[in-house]
């Protein structure tokens, strides 16, 4: 069985990270800028396709709900959950125009966009990202290691260094989760 070897390689890139000064940075600025957001009062939106898409209404979750501690929600949505709009916009227009249409219609200047997609040239997140930049959104874009195509819009990217699926997204819900605890922690300590 392949068990052993799949949870080595699982441990070894969460080595890379916890190694990589540059990307605990980039984590760091992302606490920094959702917190920024929320104290003014803006909102976090989460876009994802397949995997990502479950991990960004995961992390939309984690603020919106409770994380750590019983407190008030955080203003936070996952843009694919109103399945009638995705479906119309999909059906009507074209599913490349899903998430730049819902940016349009929800985001303000000051909100952030965190964008997830493993391979980081997904069209119809490119458009979001490109959406979000042009209302004065900030974007925060998480990837794998071939997401490049993702910097030109994102004011934070986070390239996992690994171009295997499933070990990108798992460290993308590791980051999450830090970014998620740490936010709360900021803004409801006591």
């Amino acid at each position: 069985m392949e068990v052993k070897k799949q949870i080595e390689k699982s441990i070894e890139l969460q080595h890379k990270l916890l190694s990589d000064e540059a990307m605990l940075a980039r984590i760091e600025d992302c606490i920094d800028l959702i917190t920024e957001t929320y104290r003014a009062d803006g909102k976090v939106l989460f876009c994802g396709n397949g995997g990502s898409a479950a991990d960004a209404q995961h992390l939309s979750a984690e603020l919106s709900g409770c994380f750590y501690m019983d407190r008030d929600p955080l203003n936070a949505e996952a843009l694919h959950v109103n399945s009638s709009f995705m479906t119309a916009t999909a059906n009507d227009q074209s599913f490349d125009k899903v998430y730049k249409r819902m940016v349009e219609a929800t985001g303000k200047k000051g909100d952030v966009l965190v964008a997830l997609s493993t391979s980081g040239t997904s069209s119809n997140i490119l458009k979001a990202l490109k959406a979000a930049g042009e209302r004065g959104m900030k974007t925060i874009g998480m990837t794998g290691s071939d997401g490049r195509r993702m910097a030109e819009y994102c004011d934070v990217l986070i390239r996992v260094p690994s171009a295997d699926t499933p070990r990108i997204q798992e460290m993308h819900m590791l980051i999450g989760h830090i970014i998620c605890e740490n936010v709360e922690s900021i803004l409801f300590r006591k």
